[in-house]
C-alpha cells in the first residue's frame, strides 16, 4: 500500500503568506523542513498566476484548497482555471456558510448548491470537497446529525470531505468512526491534535496531544486518503516552529505505522 503524503495546511501560517515576498520566503521554509505538499488557504491576495509560478518554482504538490463559496456561486469558470494554473484538482470550502445551519431545509438547500457546483466540477475533472467542523454533528429536527446528511444525501462523484480530527472529537464522535464511514470520499485529511488544558479543549501539535493519531493514520491508510495535512487553527508558539514540531512528529507516525 502507498504511503500517505504528508504536508502543511497554509492556514496555520496565514499571517506569513500574505505578500509574494512573504509567500515565497514561507514556501522556502516549508521546503527546509521537508514539506512539500501543501493546502491553499489563508493566502494573499496574491494573484493566482504568481501563486502557481512559486508553487511550481518549489515543487509544491497542491493537494486542495478552500476556496471562498461566493466565488464558487458567481465565478466558477475563474475559479477552475486558477486551480488547473496550480495543478490543483480539489476545491475546498472551510465551512458552510451560517444562513444555511440551523434547520433540515437550510442543509438541503446547502446540498443542492454544492451538488449542483460538484457536478460542474467533476465534468471538469475537479472535484468538490467540505471541510467540517462541530457543528455538522448536531442533530436536527429530523434526528438526523448535519453531517449524516451530507454524507447520505450527496453522490460521492459531486462531494467529497476533507476530515479533520480535532473537530471530529470535538463534536463528540470517534474520528475513525467518521473516516470509516466517508471511506472512498476523502482525498486529504486534516491532523491536528487535541489537549485538555483547566478543563478546556485546546489545540494541540502533532503527536503531543490526546488522539490516538497512530490509530487514525491507519484508518485513513484503510478508506484511501491520499493526502494528511497539519492544521492548527491557532498556536502558543511561532506557527512555522509549531508547524515543524508536527511535521516531526507526523513523519515519525508515518514510518511506524508503514512498516
Amino acid at each position: 500500500m502507498a504511503s500517505i503524503k504528508l504536508g502543511a495546511q497554509l492556514y496555520t501560517l496565514r499571517d506569513y503568506i500574505k505578500t509574494y515576498e512573504d509567500c515565497e520566503a514561507t514556501f522556502k521554509y516549508l521546503n527546509s523542513i521537508g514539506i512539500d505538499v501543501i493546502q491553499i488557504s489563508g493566502i494573499g491576495p496574491i494573484p493566482a498566476d504568481k501563486v502557481a509560478y512559486l508553487v511550481e518554482k518549489y515543487n509544491m504538490d497542491v493537494c486542495v484548497t478552500h476556496t471562498s463559496f461566493d466565488r464558487m456561486l458567481t465565478d466558477l469558470d475563474s475559479v477552475m482555471k486558477e486551480h488547473k494554473m496550480m495543478g490543483c484538482d480539489t476545491l475546498g470550502i472551510g465551512s458552510m456558510p451560517d444562513k444555511f445551519r440551523g434547520s433540515v431545509d437550510g442543509i438541503k438547500e446547502f446540498i443542492k448548491l454544492t451538488s449542483e457546483i460538484g457536478k460542474r466540477m467533476h465534468e471538469n475533472g475537479l472535484q468538490f470537497a467540505y471541510h467540517n467542523h462541530s457543528f455538522e454533528f448536531a442533530k436536527l429536527e429530523n434526528g438526523r446529525r448535519i453531517f449524516d446528511m451530507l454524507i447520505e444525501d450527496t453522490k460521492p462523484e459531486e462531494f467529497s470531505f476533507i476530515g479533520d480530527t480535532y473537530w471530529f472529537q470535538y463534536g463528540g464522535v470517534n474520528p475513525c468512526d467518521y473516516i470509516e464511514k466517508i471511506s472512498g470520499r476523502m482525498k486529504v485529511c486534516h491532523f491536528k491534535d487535541y489537549r485538555i488544558v483547566d478543563n478546556t479543549p485546546k489545540f494541540a501539535e502533532i503527536g503531543t496531544g490526546n488522539l490516538n493519531l497512530d490509530a487514525i493514520y491507519n484508518k485513513c491508510k484503510e478508506t484511501g486518503v491520499k493526502y494528511i495535512v497539519i492544521e492548527q487553527d491557532t498556536c502558543d508558539i511561532d506557527p512555522r516552529d509549531s508547524m515543524a514540531i508536527s511535521y516531526k512528529n507526523l513523519v515519525e507516525i508515518a514510518k511506524r505505522n508503514d512498516k
